[in-house]
């Protein structure tokens, strides 16, 4: 699967995202992102140290963020599949079971369309670094 849609990342990282994710690595320096499908913890990213989950056959690899691999189920990947995941951060208390709960921040993905149709503008600073 190609990580790109004409040249742009499938997957990007706010400079807000990319540095709690340093602060993360801190206590968990191999991490990585699962954006969820909806159930307990809606549809937030959910951050694993990278021994702790196992990436199902059927999972898409979207990309990387501040070298972290970001995944989505492959029926997640089928609706989603036109679309930019941006993964920000906002206060907050992250999902039950991810890395960034109890830092009373949390991570959030924000979306827009590839091609033009656009539901909102890329975050200033935003990154796939």
């Amino acid at each position: 699967m190609d990580q790109t849609v004409n040249g742009e990342p499938r997957v990007l990282a706010t400079e807000e995202a990319l540095a709690f994710i340093r602060d993360i690595q801190q206590d968990h320096p191999e991490i990585l992102f699962h954006q969820s499908g909806g159930c307990c913890d809606g549809s937030s990213p959910m951050c694993y140290p990278k021994d702790d989950y196992i990436v199902g056959d059927r999972d898409v690899k979207l990309g990387e963020v501040g070298g972290v691999p970001v995944y989505i189920s492959a029926s997640q990947f089928e609706v989603w599949k036109h679309t930019q995941l941006i993964l920000d951060v906002v206060p907050g208390r992250g999902g039950m079971f991810s890395l960034d709960n109890g830092r009373e921040r949390r991570f959030l993905t924000r979306s827009r369309l590839f091609g033009g149709g656009e539901a909102c503008a890329v975050p200033q600073g935003a990154a796939a670094r």
